[in-house]
């Protein structure tokens, strides 16, 4: 089963993606399981998840019990001695949330330290992530911001396309190659792009001239009614039929690709 990971700067839609994906492998009968990694942690609204089940989630990084049990150091610190590979096998069915044949887990971020600081939260998500890739079955779908730090070289190299989402604007593009660079320097050959908020054929000449050495996977065009969708809690999977077969495309060559 594919493993991809979804990442770009900030508000470019790599949740609307992300989304869409999964909601789109599972009408297909596949079991998906989606990691919600960025920290604005929006990808449950997107996949249609009610806000009452979203109201009892608490990311994994917020467990402090769960933590301090696993790796037997005491969350908020740096340094000290705990678990490097602590146990999280049964992690995702006791914190998913399912729905539509899709498994929701909430990673969290680590708040302290700096993003690549070595503390007990940061050793239970990398552990996490390295089990969700490396060792779990289904499909998985990981929406990501723009670094790759829970990413080691061994868990790069289980991902089969890193996907980065692209809005026509100078510092999407710059972020778009910073990112691939970061992802090549930990293995990860696969780099290929999504033009998102696309409005006119400018916009596609813009992505297409400024990101040569990329792989389009295709575009997204500029849609209010994700927008609105967004307003009102839905996904923009049941908001509006365009979007699902513009990204329904993407897929389908995505799935030629890999």
């Amino acid at each position: 089963m594919l493993k991809l990971a979804i990442t770009g700067k900030g508000g470019v839609g790599k949740t609307t993606l992300s989304s869409l994906l999964a909601r789109l492998y599972a009408a297909e009968g596949n079991t998906v399981l989606a990691i919600d990694a960025n920290p604005d942690a929006n990808l449950g609204t997107a996949l249609g998840i009610p806000a009452e089940e979203l109201s009892h989630i608490t990311p994994i990084a917020q467990m402090e019990e769960l933590v301090q049990e696993r790796t037997g150091g005491k969350p908020g610190t740096i340094g000290g001695f705990f678990k490097l590979n602590p146990r999280v096998d049964d992690i995702p069915q006791r914190f998913s949330v399912a729905k539509n044949g899709i498994k929701l887990i909430v990673m969290g971020t680590v708040k302290k330290g700096g993003s690549g600081c070595m503390c007990p939260e940061s050793a239970l998500l990398r552990s996490l992530l390295n089990h969700l890739l490396l060792r779990r079955s289904e499909m998985v779908i990981l929406d990501m911001d723009a670094g790759v730090e829970h990413l080691g070289r061994g868990t790069a190299e289980s991902v089969d396309a890193f996907i980065t989402v692209v809005e026509p604007g100078r510092r999407s593009i710059e972020t778009a190659k910073a990112v691939k660079r970061l992802a090549q320097d930990i293995g990860i050959k696969k780099c290929y792009v999504v033009g998102n908020k696309i409005s006119n054929e400018a916009d596609r000449h813009f992505v297409v001239d400024n990101l040569p050495d990329f792989e389009l996977l295709g575009f997204i065009s500029y849609n209010p009614k994700i927008t609105e969708a967004d307003r009102e809690g839905l996904s923009p999977f049941d908001a509006d039929p365009q979007v699902v077969s513009e990204v329904k495309a993407i897929k389908e060559k995505l799935d030629a690709l890999s």
